[in-house]
């Protein structure tokens, strides 16, 4: 399991890749098409063409972490449109894996109702 911390590099490709590449392919894409160091420490986020599951590739110092949600169903309701990749921050990541709008969303303490 991968903690996504403040303190982590988060940058996104905002085309869908094609999943069937695993770790070496990710790392092709991170240096062909976002022209990113897949050693440099930073969180690589893709995304599918159907919308409907992500990978996580990041790099330790040791080795390669490969990570993938897939929706039981429906689709990610928001991704990014503009450029090639996008850096996020932390927040920004765990809202889009709980499948939330990071860029519009309320704050989630916001939403529960206790009473």
């Amino acid at each position: 399991m991968i903690q996504i911390s403040p303190q982590m590099r988060i940058l996104v490709a905002v085309k869908p890749v094609d999943f069937r590449k695993g770790i070496d392919g990710l790392a092709g894409i991170c240096r062909s098409v976002l022209k990113s160091d897949p050693f440099s420490g930073y969180v690589f986020v893709f995304r599918n063409r159907r919308g409907t599951a992500i990978k996580i590739l990041v790099y330790d110092g040791q080795g390669y972490w490969l990570c993938q949600k897939r929706l039981s169903s429906g689709r990610f309701h928001w991704w990014p449109e503009e450029g090639l990749v996008q850096q996020l921050v932390a927040h920004e990541l765990q809202m889009i894996l709980w499948n939330t709008n990071p860029k519009g969303a309320a704050p989630l303490w916001k939403k529960i109702n206790l009473g």
